[in-house]
């Protein structure tokens, strides 16, 4: 079983002219099939709260400071603190994941597949049905 952790992606550039950093294959964990992002996000909300059947991610903040906590179906908690833009947490199938975000903060998202609904574990509860199997 695949866990969450942290990835580093280079640094191209210097101080006094900027830095640009870059996913390709194979730096990526999984073929890229759907980028999204997240902005606007107020302080006091918690994003997430779900997970997924088959679908990967990398979460990025692109900017500002993002805490993301993960837990996976052995029950494993895990808290991470993206605040740099070009380290990202890789998120597995079957974690259950939350976010919560700085204000400015952008989230920027790869994931392994297209949007499908049918991917979604929206609830706690199916959660800890679907994926305690998965947890030896």
């Amino acid at each position: 079983m695949k866990l969450p952790h942290l990835l580093s992606f280079p640094g191209i550039g210097a101080d006094d002219m900027g830095y640009l950093s870059v996913v390709d294959q194979p730096g990526a964990p999984f073929e890229v099939k759907r980028v999204f992002w997240t902005y606007n996000t107020p302080e006091t909300i918690v994003r997430g709260r779900h997970a997924h059947h088959r679908t990967e991610h990398v979460l990025l903040a692109v900017t500002g400071r993002i805490v993301v906590l993960t837990e996976m179906p052995n029950q494993e908690l895990q808290t991470f603190v993206l605040d740099r833009p070009d380290v990202g947490v890789y998120i597995p199938p079957c974690c259950w994941h939350t976010m919560q975000y700085s204000a400015g903060a952008v989230q920027l998202t790869l994931a392994s597949t297209p949007y499908a609904e049918a991917d979604y574990i929206r609830t706690y509860a199916e959660f800890r049905r679907v994926c305690s199997s998965q947890s030896s």
